[in-house]
């Protein structure tokens, strides 16, 4: 009996270890060429990565739950609002941007809603722009449509970084609050 169980416990562990690679065999008698054959695979997984601000920085890539805020502040200048000049003071207008991808084209977008808000007051969406440091990872603008970044190579990978800048065009002459909003950045890849 403690030889039946020894022997399934043996078998149930070989089930369990990874399969050892194997080759044909190729026996001569006599002289000759033995030229046995092995084959090789490699798996690689489809990989997407956004980073946008200090998620950008993460190396390797992986999540990041940290949400950047940039902050435009009229509050030292109040008879700047409107006029279209920049803020006094602005807080992380430039943000890092990472695009990897290893599967073609990627797509850009940035969805947002209308209107920044405070209270019952807006301000359109429209007022911020955002300019790229490089043409290889255009920033999408706040309309919601498209961009592209180019490829590496023919190969079909992407793995670039920039910056974008963002202004506020204060040719609105909005009420006093604090006007808040959040874009959502998407990278798609076929």
């Amino acid at each position: 009996m403690k030889i039946r169980i020894r022997t399934l416990l043996w078998m149930a562990s070989m089930l369990l270890v990874t399969p050892w690679a194997q080759a044909e065999s190729v026996r001569l008698n006599g002289s000759g060429t033995a030229a046995p054959r092995l084959n090789f695979r490699i798996i690689i997984s489809h990989e997407l990565f956004l980073g946008v601000g200090t998620g950008a920085n993460i190396n390797p890539r992986g999540n990041n739950p940290t949400i950047d805020t940039v902050t435009f502040d009229y509050t030292t200048a109040p008879n700047a609002v409107g006029t279209g000049s920049a803020a006094p003071v602005i807080t992380g207008n430039v943000v890092p941007v990472r695009v990897y991808g290893n599967r073609g084209q990627i797509t850009l977008t940035a969805t947002h809603p209308v209107n920044l808000t405070s209270g019952p007051n807006t301000i359109p969406f429209s007022q911020i722009l955002v300019t790229s440091s490089s043409l290889n990872v255009p920033a999408p603008a706040m309309n919601g449509l498209p961009v592209f970044p180019l490829m590496n190579g023919a190969s079909g990978n992407t793995n670039r970084s920039a910056t974008w800048t963002y202004r506020y065009l204060n040719t609105v002459n909005a009420v006093g609050g604090v006007y808040v909003g959040q874009v959502t950045y998407t990278a798609s890849m076929l």
